[in-house]
C-alpha cells in the first residue's frame, strides 16, 4: 500500500500529462489511484483517513489503493478542478465551492448534495479566536476585534472556504448585535477588515502567518484548525476564545463522476467518501478536531472538548443559503468588494 505525497493543483496537471505519455508502457493496475483535492486544513486528518480507507479497500476487495491528495484554499481548489484538475473526488470548505464545479463542469451532477447524508456534509465545524497565551488584548467578542491597536489575522474570501465563513460569522453578529441595520452591519465588518494586515489565500497560511510569522493578535479560525494549533505548538502558547455567536460551518463532499467514470474509479471513490460516515470515519473526524455527525462513533474524550455555543446556519433568513450567500457576498461587485473597495472606486 503506498499513499502519494500531497501535491499542488499546478503539479498535479503536469504529473496528469506527463503521465499520458507513461501508461502506454505501463501495466493497468488493479485499481487505478485516487485523487482528493481538498481544503487547507484537511491535511492531518486525510492523512490517517486514507491509511484507514485503504486497509478498509484491501479487506473488502483485495486490491490495493493508491490516494493522491491536493490542499489549498477552497476556493481556489475548486477553481483548480474547472480549469482541469482531475479530481475523483472534493472534500471542500463548503457547498457553494462544489456548486461552482457542477455549473461549470458538468462533471459533479446538480443533485449532489442529495448523494450522500447530512447534505454530503459528514463533518462540522465552527469559527473560533485564537488568542496568544494570557489573552494580552482582552479579546473575548466580535466587538473586541475593532478595538485601536488589535491586528485580525483571516484569509481572503476570494479564495478560501475558511474565510467566507469568518466573513458569515463576523456578519451575523453584527446583525444580531445591531438589530439587523444593514449600515451598521456594514460599518463592522468593513472596520473589522482594515484590523488586517494581510490577507492570504488559504486558512491554513493564515494560520502560519499567526503562529509562525508572528503577526497579529487574533487568528479568525476554524475551530479544529485551532485545536490542532494548541496541540502542536502548546496550550502555554495559544488559546481559544469562543465568541458569543458563532456560524455552523459545513464543509462538504462529492464524488466528481465525470472524472471518475473516464478513470473508472467511480465505485472507489463513492466507497470513499460513504466511509466517512462510518464508525471509523467519524471517530477519525473528532480526533482531528471535527465535529462529527454521529458524537456516538468518536471517543468522549474527543467530543467533550467541543464548547457549547450558539451557532447560526447559513439556510438562516440571513443568509438564505449558499447560492445566495455566495452571489451577495463573494461575487464579483458582491458586499465584500464594495466594503473593501479603496475610497473613491
Amino acid at each position: 500500500m503506498r499513499v502519494f505525497r500531497t501535491l499542488t493543483p499546478l503539479a498535479l496537471v503536469r504529473a496528469a500529462l506527463v503521465g499520458g505519455a507513461v501508461l502506454a508502457a505501463t501495466p493497468v493496475l488493479a485499481q487505478a489511484p485516487l485523487l482528493n483535492v481538498s481544503y487547507d486544513p484537511t491535511r492531518e486528518l486525510y492523512r490517517d483517513y486514507n491509511l484507514a480507507f485503504a486497509a478498509h479497500w484491501k479487506e473488502k476487495t483485495g486490491q490495493d489503493i493508491e490516494i493522491r491528495q491536493s490542499h489549498g484554499g477552497s476556493g481556489a481548489q475548486a477553481r483548480a478542478v474547472i480549469d482541469g484538475l482531475e479530481a475523483d473526488v472534493v472534500t471542500l470548505a463548503l457547498a457553494s465551492d462544489i456548486d461552482a464545479i457542477a455549473k461549470r463542469t458538468d462533471k459533479v451532477p446538480a443533485d449532489w448534495q442529495a448523494r450522500l447524508p447530512d447534505h454530503s456534509a459528514p463533518y462540522t465545524s465552527t469559527i473560533v479566536f485564537l488568542v496568544r497565551a494570557g489573552n494580552p488584548k482582552a479579546i473575548k467578542d466580535w466587538d473586541d476585534l475593532i478595538r485601536p491597536g488589535v491586528e485580525v489575522i483571516t484569509p481572503n474570501p476570494k479564495t478560501s472556504g475558511g474565510a467566507r465563513w469568518n466573513h458569515l460569522a463576523a456578519w451575523a453578529w453584527a446583525a444580531q448585535t445591531f438589530g439587523g441595520d444593514e449600515d451598521k452591519i456594514r460599518a463592522y465588518i468593513a472596520e473589522l477588515y482594515r484590523h488586517v494586515p494581510v490577507l492570504d489565500t488559504g486558512a491554513r497560511g493564515a494560520t502560519t502567518t499567526f503562529t509562525k510569522r508572528g503577526l497579529g493578535d487574533v487568528l479568525l479560525a476554524w475551530e479544529n484548525e485551532a485545536f490542532l494549533a494548541l496541540n502542536e505548538l502548546g496550550p502555554d502558547q495559544y488559546e481559544i476564545v469562543v465568541p458569543s455567536i458563532s456560524i455552523l460551518a459545513e464543509p462538504t463532499v462529492a464524488v466528481v463522476e465525470g472524472n471518475t467514470e473516464k478513470h473508472g474509479t467511480t465505485e472507489v471513490a463513492t466507497e470513499y467518501l460513504t466511509y466517512l460516515y462510518s464508525p471509523v470515519g467519524q471517530a477519525l473526524a473528532a480526533r482531528h478536531y471535527y465535529r462529527p455527525r454521529h458524537p456516538d462513533f468518536a471517543a468522549p474524550q474527543d467530543i467533550a472538548r467541543f464548547p457549547a455555543t450558539t451557532l447560526i446556519t447559513i439556510d438562516d433568513p440571513l443568509f438564505g443559503g449558499w447560492p445566495e450567500a455566495q452571489a451577495r457576498h463573494f461575487g464579483d461587485g458582491g458586499l465584500f468588494d464594495q466594503i473593501t473597495a479603496p475610497p473613491g472606486q
